[in-house]
Order: C-alpha cells, then sequence, then structure tokens
C-alpha cells in the first residue's frame, strides 16, 4: 500500500489537516529550521556557543529525519508517536537553551513549535485510534 494511500486510510481525529496541507507548511518550516539551525551549527563551529547548546538542535534533526520512515516504511504508529514526542521534546529544549545566547532564533521557533505541537497531538491521537 502507498504511503498516502496508507495515511488516508488510518483512523484520524476530524480536526486532522487535509494531507495536502503537511507538504506547504513543511517546505516553510524547512526553510527556518535551515536558518536557525544553520546558525547555531555556525556559532558551535566558531566557539561562540557550546556544543551543549547545539545539541538539542541535532537531536531534534534527527528524530525530525527519522519520523517518516518510522510512520511510512515501517508503519509502527507507536514508534512513531514517540519519535514525535522527541521531536517535541528536543525543539522546546532547543528554544530554552538558545534563548538566552541569540533570542531571534528562539523566535523563529515558534512555527515550528506550534506546528509539531499539532503533529504531536495528531499522531497520538491516531496511534490510540488505531490501535489493535
Amino acid at each position: 500500500m502507498k504511503t498516502s494511500t496508507r495515511y488516508a486510510h488510518l483512523k484520524k481525529p476530524s480536526r486532522a489537516p487535509p494531507s495536502r496541507v503537511f507538504g506547504p507548511v513543511w517546505m516553510f518550516l524547512y526553510i527556518l529550521i535551515i536558518i536557525s539551525f544553520g546558525k547555531v551549527f555556525l556559532m558551535t563551529r566558531a566557539h561562540q556557543i557550546s556544543f551543549l547548546i547545539v545539541l538539542p538542535f541535532l537531536l531534534n534533526l534527527i528524530f525530525n529525519i527519522i519520523f517518516s520512515p518510522i510512520q511510512f516504511r515501517l508503519k509502527n504508529n507507536l514508534l512513531a508517536a514517540i519519535d514525535v514526542l522527541l521531536v517535541l521534546g528536543t525543539l522546546i529544549w532547543a528554544t530554552i537553551v538558545i534563548f538566552p545566547h541569540i533570542h531571534r532564533i528562539a523566535y523563529l521557533q515558534i512555527p515550528y513549535l506550534i506546528w509539531v505541537g499539532i503533529a504531536t497531538t495528531l499522531q497520538l491521537t491516531i496511534t490510540y485510534m488505531n490501535r489493535e
């Protein structure tokens, strides 16, 4: 079953955004992620901030990247739910640790935080509704 077909057949809450919304939203968010995470990585490389500040950004990227393979290739809603919680947790951690150093980078995380909050509640609900 194709990814889009599988997602279409999952039980979802009525508040779930239509599939066509995900692409444009993620495109916008990836631009913000490239700008903000790139700045943080460059500052770390220049020894302007410590590795402990870049760590949650790095973990967030890893958890973000592995979500789709978990959800759509492994077809494992429970692991996807755990992963999206890790995405949200590392994003909150990253925003908190970067705020004292670069306020504008923390502010750039707000749309990402909002979307990941929506995605987290959606994934947790989908996981619950499709448990077997």
